[in-house]
């Protein structure tokens, strides 16, 4: 019986390899062919170019034919190419796709005690395998614990994990499982760790990097993929951008339509991705450009000329992350097929509200850095309008968003593509000046360790003004204290950090002085079908979240994960936190003195002026006894 349950494994294996090369795509065409295999390239299989493609194609012909010819002509034709390219760019003006494409959800049933056929989330999960890409980064680490903790019967998951720095993916898994996110498990589950599974592999290579032999793994053994893989620095070239944003994208999906028992694909993108509209609905709006296009560019153009092009092409959006994420959108629509796929659209992420603890976070990416370098009192001021929302969404209503979508999706089968808007601004919303003044609290009731001054500030909309308390509170104490570094024998930093302090804040200003609508409709159709013990487990009901409450464990949060600085410092701190505040009075009671000073000295009137009050006030002062 075992050899003839053997050879129904060989057989059914060699079936399913065969099937699964059939489906494989062909390679993209070799950088030698004709000028009118680039053309037919260029066109794609959408109709919006709005001349992109002719633009392309000339700038392709001036890079062949500079080849041959002197450096000085070659030079000319490139600058040609690019001009046409420049003034060929669309308009970026995005509109809605058609009613019957557009990813609207179908109405939801309300979860009701009575319905047999109802399956708890912990139960769906239960014997399947799941694929992470990302699983590495801050929100797929998040997942994979939460699927460990919540899902015990879950199968197993693969991770896409690249090598690194001479780092096999088997170590990077160790570093990964080590890390404090998992302590819990490892204390009280230690078995479920053994179910995560590395698979070698760069989501920036053919076929994801991922070997043969992986792929039939996978395509035997994964139901359900989460796809969270993404480059997220906002000042990253559009070449890169667009091939892990948007090229990862497509060769995940060209691997998704060989598994043979597939029920749940996620796609993580964000909210800003239609950043240039101020109302955002959960659909798919239309691109301003082919993304096919798009990705031939990039494949075709030599990337000075793709520097160039790049303002033009993002159009009214701030930077190429948000611009690839929504051709991908687009992309994964016309991609995906009969997949059963969801989008899901999160705001700005930030630590994690509950899960695996509170305040859990491990980069300073967005709101994080800037909190941070608020704590240490190296960040005064910045550009921002108060009482605009801030929409942020905790890491761990994501993760728990994701899960259950997975779920939906899986569970009732749907024709469209869905979306979810994972954000706070609908039904539990923070304006930024809220937000800073409970970081500000926190931080001084938590303060850092080794903080350069007290940490105070201001959100401006004047830039003359905001710039010059960028001048004289950020970069003129900075250079001094390097000054009295160098001359001390130590290394100068402070300007450095104030140089990256500027950059980050550069990325968030777009955002910080600009306002948008995410409507979340289909998150809130979504809770009301999930039973109230799901609802427990996988919480992402927004409306719970407490502000005052979160920021605080937020501020704790960096201060433990980040800054690796223990609770038992904090009597200390606060001590210096104090001596900073005395000193920052009277730092602030001298500058007044000595601006007054300086004008005294600057103006007779002035001087008069003053001469005649005090006059006035002391004897105003000598008939006090006599009132």
């Amino acid at each position: 019986m075992s050899n003839a349950v053997a050879n129904n494994k060989a057989e059914t294996e060699a079936a399913t390899n065969s099937s699964l090369k059939q489906q494989s795509s062909p390679n993209s065409q070799p950088a030698n062919s004709s000028h009118d295999a680039v053309t037919k390239l260029l066109n794609g299989s959408l109709a919006r170019t709005n001349g992109l493609t002719h633009a392309a194609s000339s700038a392709v012909s001036a890079a062949a034919s500079g080849a041959v010819s002197s450096s000085s002509t070659a030079a000319a034709a490139a600058a040609a190419a690019a001009s046409n390219l420049l003034s060929a760019v669309a308009p970026t003006t995005a509109l809605p796709l058609p009613p019957s494409s557009n990813g609207l959800q179908m109405p939801y049933e309300r979860y009701r005690a009575d319905d047999t056929s109802y399956v708890p989330i912990g139960q769906f999960y239960a014997g399947r395998s799941v694929f992470i890409t990302g699983g590495t980064g801050f929100m797929g680490k998040v997942l994979v614990e939460k699927l460990l903790r919540s899902c015990p019967d879950i199968r197993n998951i693969y991770l896409l994990i690249r090598p690194k720095r001479g780092q096999e993916v088997s170590a990077r898994l160790t570093e990964l499982l080590n890390a404090p996110l998992f302590e819990s498990l490892r204390r009280e589950k230690p078995k479920e760790l053994s179910k995560v599974i590395p698979i070698s592999g760069d989501i920036t290579s053919e076929e994801l990097g991922i070997s043969e032999k992986d792929q039939n793994l996978l395509c035997r053994n994964v139901s359900v993929v989460f796809h969270s893989a993404a480059t997220v620095k906002f000042d990253e070239k559009l070449k890169l951008s667009v091939t892990i944003n948007m090229l990862g994208t497509k060769r995940l999906v060209e691997l998704c339509h060989r598994m043979l028992s597939l029920d749940a694909l996620i796609h993580v993108s964000t909210a800003y991705c239609n950043c240039d509209r101020t109302d955002v609905s959960e659909v798919i709006y239309a691109p301003p450009y082919n993304p096919d296009d798009i990705i031939s560019l990039i494949n075709w153009l030599p990337e000075d000329i793709l520097d160039q092009l790049t303002p033009r092409l993002i159009g009214k959006r701030p930077n190429t992350y948000t611009f690839t994420k929504a051709l991908a959108e687009h992309m994964l629509l016309k991609e995906a097929g009969n997949l059963p796929v969801a989008i899901v659209r999160p705001s700005i992420v930030t630590a994690s509200l509950n899960e695996p603890f509170a305040g859990w976070v491990d980069n300073f990416n967005g709101p994080t850095g800037l909190v941070s370098a608020l704590a240490k009192g190296m960040f005064r001021t910045m550009m921002c309008e108060k009482n605009y929302v801030a929409d942020m969404v905790p890491v761990d209503i994501v993760i728990n968003l994701m899960i259950a979508a997975a779920w939906r999706t899986a569970t009732r089968k749907s024709n469209n593509l869905l979306i979810y808007n994972c954000c706070t601004g609908q039904r539990n919303p923070i304006v930024w000046s809220e937000f800073v003044k409970h970081a500000m609290s926190s931080v001084r009731k938590h303060p850092l360790e080794g903080c350069l001054w007290y940490p105070t500030g201001d959100l401006r909309m004047n830039r003359p003004m905001n710039t010059l308390n960028c001048i004289v509170k950020h970069f003129l104490p900075a250079y001094i204290l390097d000054g009295v570094a160098r001359i001390m024998g130590k290394k100068p930093f402070v300007v450095s950090v104030q140089n990256k302090i500027a950059k980050a804040v550069e990325c968030l200003e777009y955002f910080a002085t600009r306002q948008w609508r995410f409507k979340d409709d289909n998150v809130h159709a979504l809770l009301n079908t999930l039973s109230p013990k799901d609802r427990e487990i996988f919480v992402f009901d927004v409306r719970h979240i407490n502000w005052d409450k979160y920021v605080e464990r937020y501020v704790l949060g960096f201060r433990e994960f980040l800054f690796k600085q223990r609770p038992e410092s904090l009597p200390a701190s606060r001590k210096r936190m104090l001596r900073l505040y005395y000193l920052h009075q009277l730092t602030k009671l001298v500058a007044v003195l000595l601006t007054w000073r300086f004008l005294m000295s600057r103006s007779k009137r002035l001087n008069d002026l003053w001469s005649a009050f005090l006059d006035n006030a002391l004897k105003l002062a000598r008939l006090i006894p006599f009132l």
